[in-house]
């Protein structure tokens, strides 16, 4: 009796392995739609459009990229490395430390021999969730179904010579051990020229303009604290990445402070700090913001879009877009931010695009934004 036991968990162990085996893919699918999250197990037969989209983002989930590529059609206008690359990214960007989480596919329209899907996908990255939307083609091929890959634009740079006339602040640091501080040198001077606190779906949210009014650059932090009636305080947040944080002199930058699951029914004041301090920056790589446009998105959002151009011969690995947006009397009714996951090579562009609350869409008369770099091996 006592080996009775045992025997039955392992039984039961086994069907539910070989269920989960079985189902991948399909944890939480409904009719018509595939999903899926990354589990080990052998690809079903794509004898459904459905089931092809579904295995090819299975093995793309776990990075079986020779199985990926054969799940591809044969008048797919793309070799394996350049599908690889889609994928995994290159030259250090965003896409390069990112894996993707889970999937969803929705068919759009469908025939006997070809069907149209429109694919969200949740990626996990160093900066946190990022989605990304595709439509993908999946045609037939004999008994079973593949999906169609179009040829892709990877940009090629030639060799070429970038003249840089670019301005550069150095530090250069005295003999003496001592800090700053007893060097008299004082810490730019950078102001907050405006700040608004609304609601948000997910709480509270403080932005609006920071400038380095100074002759030398900055490194800029801004932080909020909501306080109650009674003078308490009910939080404090920082702008974290939501700010461009290396100011050169006269720049102006938008921030952004979120504080989550909190109303400002609650905050009877709210008490601003901008911190300082004076860094080593240079105006290069210079990034132009290029045929902006705000436009409804293929889900409908109202989102501003538009292309980065790196202007300079410096690879920009992270791109980091930052929006401030405008009511006609000029006052920031909302800061939204975006990654862009492909690298910014020298002397070409790519798109960007952040999205702008439904309720705002209609008040929004203009928009600045400012762009981040972050580049492998610059401090």
């Amino acid at each position: 009796m006592k080996f009775i036991l045992p025997i039955v968990l392992v039984a039961v162990t086994a069907v539910l392995i070989v269920l989960a085996l079985f189902g991948v893919g399909h944890a939480r699918g409904t009719v018509g739609i595939a999903a899926g999250s990354a589990l080990p197990g052998l690809s079903p037969k794509a004898d459904t459009p459905e089931k092809a989209v579904s295995n090819l983002l299975g093995e793309v989930q776990r990075r079986n990229w020779d199985r990926a590529y054969a799940t591809l059609a044969k008048t797919s206008r793309v070799d394996e490395p350049a599908f690889v690359q889609d994928w995994t990214g290159s030259n250090g960007s965003l896409r390069s430390f990112s894996s993707l989480e889970s999937f969803d596919a929705r068919p759009m329209q469908a025939t006997g021999d070809d069907a149209q899907f429109r694919v969200r996908l949740h990626w996990s990255t160093p900066v946190g969730p990022v989605e990304d939307i595709r439509d993908l083609h999946a045609a037939r091929e004999g008994d079973s179904w593949k999906v169609v890959w179009p040829k892709l634009d990877i940009p090629a740079v030639p060799a070429q010579v970038v003249p840089v006339t670019y301005l550069r602040w150095d530090l250069v640091n005295g003999s003496a051990p001592d800090d700053w501080g007893s060097r008299n040198v004082d810490a730019p001077h950078v102001r907050i020229v405006s700040m608004n606190a609304v609601d948000s779906a997910e709480g509270a949210v403080v932005m609006g303009e920071v400038v380095n009014e100074d002759t030398i650059p900055a490194f800029v932090n801004v932080n909020a604290t909501l306080l109650d009636a009674s003078g308490t305080a009910i939080d404090d947040e920082s702008s974290f990445d939501k700010i461009a944080h290396v100011l050169l002199p006269k720049q102006v930058s938008p921030y952004r402070i979120d504080f989550p699951n909190i109303s400002l029914k609650k905050v009877k004041n709210v008490h601003m700090d901008v911190k300082a301090t004076l860094v080593p920056a240079s105006a290069d790589p210079v990034i132009g913001v290029m045929n902006q446009k705000i436009d409804a998105d293929v889900q409908g959002k109202s989102v501003l879009h538009g292309e980065l151009l790196n202007q300079s011969g410096q690879t920009v690995n992270i791109p980091h877009v930052i929006a401030s947006f405008y009511d006609n009397n000029g006052k920031v009714v909302w800061v939204s931010d975006g990654y862009v996951d492909r690298a910014l090579l020298p002397q070409t562009s790519e798109p960007f695009a952040v999205e702008i609350p439904k309720s705002l869409a209609g008040t929004v008369h203009n928009f600045h934004v400012v762009v981040n770099e972050y580049s492998l091996g610059k401090s």
